[in-house]
């Protein structure tokens, strides 16, 4: 896990702050924006957003499942890696990478499959999201210490830590939340 300040990963985290804008502000969530994107050319293949698709859905969720469905596959829940089958050999882009304004979750109250959980199964036919660049780590407010980056590192997901927008990703973030 690396850090950079002036990491050229700022122009996609600030795109995963307008995302995150547009979730309701709610006292129960954190207001998160998710970019899937195809490397080389760093084409941007989904969004997602808190909340955005029905049901309690979290912004890795929503931009997977838009994915998915784009190909046709409509068990996201236990089919996910269908949507992502290797790529052929003459492809321009090869690897996907998930930018995320906060940390994905590896729990989810909700009962609901975590984003870190949904990240790893996009790999179940050996391709799938490498990487993911984050924000902030999840702060403990809801389900305690976060342990998504444990999970993606143990599942060989590579993270890395996108460090300058972190007072405006938790400002998104928190809208809505009692201040004490």
């Amino acid at each position: 896990m690396t850090s950079n300040s002036s990491s050229p990963h700022l122009p996609y985290m600030q795109d995963c702050i307008k995302l995150a804008q547009q979730s309701p502000p709610k006292p129960s969530n954190f207001r998160v924006g998710a970019l899937l994107v195809a490397l080389p050319s760093r084409t941007v293949l989904a969004t997602g957003y808190t909340l955005e698709l029905p049901g309690n859905t979290h912004a890795e969720q929503s931009a997977l499942t838009k994915y998915a469905r784009e190909r046709g596959v409509a068990d996201t829940e236990s089919r996910l890696s269908d949507a992502f089958p290797p790529p052929p050999s003459d492809a321009a882009d090869t690897e996907l990478v998930i930018y995320c304004s906060m940390e994905p979750c590896a729990k989810r109250l909700s009962g609901n499959k975590s984003c870190a959980q949904r990240i790893v199964d996009t790999r179940g036919q050996g391709w799938g999201v490498k990487k993911v660049y984050y924000g902030v780590k999840e702060p403990e407010t809801f389900v305690g210490e976060s342990e998504g980056v444990r999970l993606l590192t143990e599942a060989g997901v590579e993270l890395e830590y996108v460090a300058g927008l972190e007072d405006e990703i938790l400002r998104v973030a928190t809208a809505g939340h009692v201040q004490e």
